[in-house]
């Protein structure tokens, strides 16, 4: 499994505590040009888009984000400053 696949376990859980959205604290783990991907509990991968957030950070730094929308199928989470 890479490092970006969501087990089948994790992600019923991630779902089960956050599927209404909510603040959640996250560690950003890459910084790319077009956003910040962050970890949301350990092994759930989110994606804070450019656009949505404009202050720099650095890989390790924790952020508060909302999430913005789920892609059940696919196991992807957009989120947002908080």
């Amino acid at each position: 499994m890479s490092q970006y696949q969501v087990s089948q376990a994790v992600w019923r859980d991630f779902l089960a505590q956050h599927a209404d959205g909510g603040v959640i604290a996250a560690t950003v783990t890459r910084v790319l040009p077009f956003g910040a991907l962050v970890e949301l509990p350990p092994g759930v991968p989110g994606l804070l888009s450019r656009p949505a957030w404009t202050a720099e950070a650095e890989a390790g730094e924790r952020v508060e984000v909302r999430i913005a929308s789920l892609d059940v199928e696919n196991r992807r989470v957009s989120v947002v400053p908080a």
